[in-house]
């Protein structure tokens, strides 16, 4: 697709990966409405892009998962650019770590991680199928592809949002919708490296599962192999690479791959403390 005058949508947009995308769009001649829980940050973040390149880009604050705020996300778009060309379902949480997480902490995962995926796509997907074309991104994980050491609401939805993407693309690509999933392993975010340190074993065993199993690349970095692979439709965007390999590693002998990615997590246990 050819980003240049193109309208989109990008959510967890206030700061991370979800900036650097609407940087990068931007700069392709795109214009694009951010939206995050945080008011302050995505606020900022659109004002950091208009500094640069005036009237491009919009803002609005509000939970990525509710129909009221994907609803108003694209009134916004509409109202400033014109009709929503792309989405980008990039808002995610980490959620709470280990077996013990709560029903509650399942439910606000799922929420952000797969249900705001949903929501938007019921919501744009028909108009794009009427208009003869549109195109849905959703940021997953190397983690849905592969698995999260540490945590299971992450790999879990992560593995969900792989899922729905894939539905997507098979049930509407030959109508005109355009779906890619894009999936980094380390990425230099607060939700790799938050502010405070984590807070229990299994939260810093995720942390350095994500850490030492490849580069951790820049937010800039991440979003520069968004823009490739969007100018060529592919569906699998892979910042790192070295995951196909690995994903390959585990199809071609599931029972040797889980015995290996055991070893490697009691190597991390093993590790002393930073």
């Amino acid at each position: 697709m050819q980003l240049e005058g193109k309208v989109a949508i990008v959510t967890g947009g206030g700061g991370g990966i979800g900036a650097a995308i609407a940087t990068a769009l931007v700069a392709q001649g795109a214009r694009v409405v951010l939206t995050d829980l945080d008011e302050r940050s995505v606020t900022a973040a659109a004002a950091e892009i208009e500094s640069t390149t005036p009237g491009s880009v919009a803002s609005i604050a509000g939970d990525a998962a509710s129909s009221a705020h994907i609803e108003a996300a694209i009134d916004l778009a509409e109202s400033r650019f014109g009709p929503v060309d792309l989405y980008f379902a990039n808002a995610g949480i980490g959620g709470a770590p280990g077996l013990l997480a709560s029903d509650e902490d399942w439910a606000k995962v799922v929420e952000v991680n797969v249900m705001g995926h949903v929501r938007a796509a019921r919501r744009l997907v028909p108009e794009w199928v009427e208009r003869g074309g549109g195109y849905f991104i959703a940021t997953a994980s190397a983690a849905g592809l592969l698995t999260q050491i540490g945590s299971a609401t992450y790999s879990v939805t992560k593995h969900a949002a792989v899922g729905f993407a894939e539905w997507l693309d098979v049930t509407y690509g030959d109508q005109g919708v355009r779906v890619s999933c894009l999936c980094p392993m380390g990425v230099d975010t607060k939700l790799l490296r938050p502010d405070d340190a984590p807070a229990d074993d299994d939260a810093l065993l995720m942390q350095r599962a994500v850490e030492t199993a490849g580069r951790v690349l820049t937010t800039a970095e991440a979003a520069d192999t968004v823009i490739e692979a969007l100018g060529d439709e592919r569906f699998l965007i892979l910042p790192h690479p070295e995951v196909l390999d690995m994903y390959r590693q585990k199809g071609a002998d599931y029972d040797r791959w889980i015995r290996g990615m055991r070893r490697y997590q009691q190597s991390l246990k093993q590790e002393p403390a930073s």
